[in-house]
């Protein structure tokens, strides 16, 4: 199997757990905190598992590798906007406070590096 495709399984998973598990299963209250805070906490319930149902489509298309560039762009969007938000709305919820930006950054620049970063000798042929 290809290194990349290692890469891709590593940051699916993390859309996966925080989509499905954390979100869409409920069992880490704290995003649904989050998504209150920011959202108001009248549909708290229903955006977080919207939220969370786009999280594990993302991981999904993470898997699929279709498009990969895009998806890795989207992914970079959509961790910026909602970490700007928390480190702003909602420090006091995160796991680690404010420092949790370094791990978002860390992610954006892991999944940049693997849509966008040296390919091998073969990769680089051009197209016919």
């Amino acid at each position: 199997m290809e290194q990349n495709a290692w890469y891709r399984y590593m940051i699916a998973a993390v859309w996966l757990v925080n989509g499905l598990l954390c979100k869409v299963l409920g069992l880490v209250p704290r995003h649904e905190q989050i998504v209150a805070r920011i959202l108001g906490s009248t549909h708290a319930h229903g955006f977080t598992v919207a939220i969370g149902i786009a999280e594990v489509l993302m991981a999904f298309w993470v898997l699929s590798g279709w498009r990969y560039r895009w998806c890795a762009t989207a992914q970079i969007v959509v961790i910026l906007t909602m970490n700007v938000m928390e480190f702003f709305v909602v420090p006091d919820l995160l796991l680690w406070g404010r420092f949790n930006a370094l791990f978002a950054v860390l992610f954006m620049a892991f999944i940049y590096w693997t849509a966008f970063g040296p390919r091998k000798k073969r990769d680089r042929r051009p197209h016919a």
